[in-house]
């Protein structure tokens, strides 16, 4: 359920040099590959995106960066397991399939977006190539898609609590609480993203707690008990979304971003990562060990094993330069230790 930051993906592959060709070794065509490449991360909303495609529904969907729609789709998975209810009933497939709608394309595609907006001094610096700094989009149009895609998922959750029965709209005080921490994550004067701790955890939060609550609300109870007990679970978000700060480290450096890798340096920011990681999946393995479900708590375990593995093969090595490798790698095995940890909150009834 973290958000893997598609920035994150190589910038460009202009660099590479194509083979002279040979008779035994047919010509490559690097520059197709290349556009075709820069063509795809455009619309995914990935790093290395600038293709001067003017398309500008393709440049909105840039700007909702669809590959940050998948941590949210999954929390949403994991809630439904959580619940205990979920039956595999056309009804409960195509509710399932709209709080996805809800989570992903609306709510995170409105949080990136406003992201974005807020980023265009530092993307700037970073990332001059996305739609807002290099002009491809107007600032106008940009907040019509804010207020569009923040509307448009807050009415759907209205929608989802009128076909559950919910007596208290839950599903919708969910979107709403969601969309004021996507604000004041991005925008001053709180800007939670200045700060490396509380802006994590927010961002870590808002990819496990908050869509697996949608999820478990949806077909179940969403309990006081569980509300802490993912929170604490988001902790491990929280060490993966520091992940997406290290490629950054310069541009905070510049405008003042109180990132943990500018905060404590590369090295110790690294092991705070992976630490966080660690100890929260761990804990919530203990947990489940507490609640007589052994079984989902070994297996949580095993899905532990291979991180630390990769982490110490990639990512405490050289964090800068290959936080991509140990994300694409180990992140697999902490979604589904989330999926776990659903499962086995729902077989336990709480």
């Amino acid at each position: 359920m973290v958000n893997p930051d598609p920035s994150q993906v190589p910038a460009s592959t202009d660099h590479i040099e194509a083979t002279p060709a040979s008779s035994d070794t047919p010509a490559v065509d690097t520059s197709e590959a290349t556009e075709q490449g820069s063509a795809a991360r455009q619309l995914l909303g990935m790093k290395g995106a600038d293709t001067g495609d003017t398309n500008i529904w393709k440049i909105r969907l840039q700007l909702m960066k669809p590959i940050t729609w998948v941590p949210l789709v999954w929390g949403v998975i994991c809630g439904a397991a959580a619940s205990g209810h979920f039956t595999w009933t056309f009804e409960h497939l195509l509710m399932s399939a709209v709080c996805m709608v809800m989570s992903g394309p609306l709510l995170t595609g409105y949080t990136q977006t406003i992201n974005d907006f807020y980023d265009r001094e530092i993307d700037a610096i970073n990332e001059p190539y996305r739609p807002i700094p290099s002009g491809a989009i107007s600032i106008p149009q940009v907040i019509t898609q804010i207020l569009v895609l923040l509307a448009a998922g807050i009415a759907v959750a209205y929608g989802l609590d009128q076909w559950a029965g919910h007596e208290f709209p839950t599903l919708t005080a969910l979107a709403i609480f969601g969309s004021f921490i996507s604000f004041i994550y991005s925008a001053p004067p709180i800007k939670l993203k200045q700060n490396g701790w509380l802006g994590n955890f927010a961002l870590g939060a808002s990819y496990i707690a908050l869509p697996w609550w949608a999820g478990q609300a949806l077909f179940g109870t969403l309990t006081p008990k569980v509300m802490v007990l993912t929170l604490a679970y988001s902790l491990a978000g929280l060490g993966i979304a520091i992940i997406n700060d290290f490629k950054a480290v310069e541009g905070d450096r510049e405008l003042g971003l109180k990132s943990l890798p500018v905060v404590f340096g590369v090295k110790k920011a690294a092991w705070i990562c992976v630490l966080m990681i660690d100890v929260f999946q761990i804990g919530m393995a203990l947990f489940l060990i507490s609640i007589h479900e052994n079984l989902y708590a070994v297996i949580l375990f095993l899905l532990v094993v291979p991180q630390i593995t990769l982490q110490d093969m990639y990512f405490l090595r050289d964090p800068v330069a290959n936080d991509v490798k140990y994300q694409a790698s180990a992140q697999p095995f902490l979604v589904l230790g989330t999926l776990v940890a659903g499962l086995a909150i729902g077989h336990a009834g709480l």
